[in-house]
């Protein structure tokens, strides 16, 4: 039996396609006693509202003709942007990123962090580079993809 996600990822993907948008990721959650059926979508220069609405009830319509119904709970369908801190899940997200300032959270420390901001300067398959601020100093940091729990882009304040 296919996931929630797996099946919502099928039917919203036409939508995306048609409309020119991107999927960036969704989830299927509970929060409380309440389930969150969250699609979060993007375009080049970004998502505006009215377009979040059109993919949520060509999304929603999909949904209601499923028979048998592929979501086991009652649930709440949210559509929208990744917002200005997006995450990085797909490898293209990480090669759009290059050059840009993200967040690294990282499962095992590296020099007694787990977290890190900077400047994306390379990627490879096994690696990623960020050219990080310590203090007042800049250096490269060299980081294994494998020790990677989450990366996004970030805001440098």
């Amino acid at each position: 039996m296919a996931s929630v996600v797996d099946v919502v990822s099928d039917l919203v993907q036409p939508i995306m396609e048609h409309n020119s948008f991107e999927l960036v990721d969704i989830e299927y959650v509970k929060e409380g006693k309440n389930w969150f059926l969250r699609v979060f979508i993007d375009k080049e220069g970004g998502i505006d509202i009215n377009e979040c609405a059109l993919v949520s009830e060509q999304l929603g319509e999909k949904l209601d003709t499923i028979d048998p119904d592929p979501i086991p709970h009652p649930y709440f369908l949210e559509v929208s942007s990744p917002g200005a801190e997006r995450p990085l899940k797909k490898e293209t997200d990480y090669e759009k990123a290059i050059g840009e300032y993200i967040n690294v959270s990282l499962y095992q420390t590296v020099e007694g962090e787990k977290q890190f901001q900077g400047y994306l300067k390379e990627l490879t398959p096994d690696q990623l580079t960020l050219t990080v601020t310590v203090k007042t100093r800049e250096k490269e940091m060299t980081f294994d993809r494998k020790n990677i729990a989450k990366a996004r882009l970030a805001i440098k304040f």
